[in-house]
């Protein structure tokens, strides 16, 4: 059940949904605008249902995501599934934006190459991602070198042929609502690896891997970041800690490290989790990390649980917005009233996806594609 205290707190942002299965009747079948909140209440993948939600705080939206469903390779008899993408941008949305354009035709290109899903094809997607990243990089370095600087969180979940693959580099995070038989309780379980400098055994690995650097982590005004300069140690993009040769004029100042690298500061390559989707696994909740600066694994958990399908991740977005006007001692309404780029003092862009999981639709067969993209403000999108 949900706690008295989370309930008091979110309650205030919760609407009974009079829309009915808006993906039946068509209602937001592109999606819905809501000032700063976009969001699909509800639609179907090859194994159930999912609902989308963003919310924007920074001045251009650094978030992307995507929902695709169907085939997994380009082989008629090749694998199927859904996949789903969370990419947190930062330093500008240009990274994320191009993961949402490449990651999940690069899953498809290696698992035509591999006959069938493996966690080597989704690190290999991601890899392959990364250098046609780094690859603009360097066709734009000169014309715009801060491109250099952008970088983007990826978090990635595949379900195929009755296993869950899960795919993170950076601190977004996926949850699993798992159903215990004996209390009859859902029960959070974190499934990805958080690649985040304030974890001790982030830092221990960075120090493993750059033994004659003392100072690949360092503690700046008590939050701990790689080289001083990022909190994560796992990205794509972010091509300065990546190649010495973007790690210069023209380049900012304050992305220039004085001591030259041989090797990357940060790496690209995923930590994977795979395991099988039993038949008590309820539902999945991805999410970056603005989700979580608020809401717990197992609070977030309980929202899903005792909620309807149709809307339930705006219902979680706004959740951990009334969580964050409460720790400012504000209204959720009046944080409404906030425009993006100051917002980013209350919170980080938000994006949630929540998949359920249907036994008997798990291993359906689609013989086209279902695609849904989050929504962007970026004109050039």
């Amino acid at each position: 059940m949900v706690s008295t205290s989370l309930l008091k707190i979110v309650s205030p942002c919760w609407k009974p949904s009079v829309e009915g299965d808006s993906s039946r009747r068509g209602g937001d079948v592109g999606g819905r605008q809501d000032g700063l909140l976009w969001y699909k209440d509800l639609g179907f993948h090859i194994g159930g249902e999912y609902s989308m939600a963003v919310i924007q705080a920074n001045n251009l939206l650094e978030d992307h995501s995507q929902v695709e469903s169907g085939p997994l390779s380009s082989i008629d008899w090749g694998p199927q599934g859904t996949f789903v993408g969370i990419y947190d941008g930062h330093g500008g949305p240009e990274t994320a934006r191009f993961v949402n354009d490449r990651l999940f035709d690069n899953v498809k290109v290696y698992a035509t190459e591999n006959q069938g899903m493996s966690a080597d094809v989704i690190k290999k997607a991601f890899l392959a991602t990364e250098e046609e990243f780094l690859s603009l990089v360097k066709t734009q370095w000169l014309t715009k070198p801060q491109i250099a600087s952008v970088g983007s969180c990826c978090l990635v979940g595949l379900v195929c042929s009755g296993q869950l693959y899960i795919a993170n580099a950076g601190d977004s995070r996926a949850v699993l609502g798992r159903l215990e038989r004996t209390s009859r309780e859902v029960k959070a379980i974190q499934l990805s690896s958080e690649h985040n400098a304030s974890i001790e055994s982030v830092r221990e690995e960075l120090r493993l891997l750059h033994p004659n650097d003392p100072q690949i982590v360092l503690l700046k005004h008590k939050v701990w970041r790689v080289k001083g300069l990022i909190q994560i140690s796992r990205s794509i993009g972010d091509a300065y800690l990546k190649r010495a040769e973007f790690n210069k004029e023209p380049l900012l100042a304050k992305f220039r490290l004085r001591e030259p690298f041989d090797s990357p500061i940060l790496k690209a390559e995923p930590s994977v989790h795979v395991q099988r989707i039993h038949p008590e696994d309820q539902f999945l909740i991805f999410a970056s990390d603005g989700l979580w600066e608020h809401l717990s694994n197992q609070e977030a958990v309980n929202i899903v649980n005792n909620s309807p399908h149709n809307g339930i991740a705006k219902r979680l977005v706004k959740a951990a917005l009334c969580e964050a006007a409460k720790k400012r001692e504000m209204r959720y309404s009046d944080l409404k009233k906030i425009e993006r780029g100051v917002r980013r003092h209350f919170h980080d862009d938000i994006t949630v996806i929540v998949l359920f999981l249907d036994p008997h639709r798990i291993n359906r067969s689609f013989s086209h594609l279902i695609s849904r993209r989050s929504f962007s403000r970026d004109p050039t999108v």
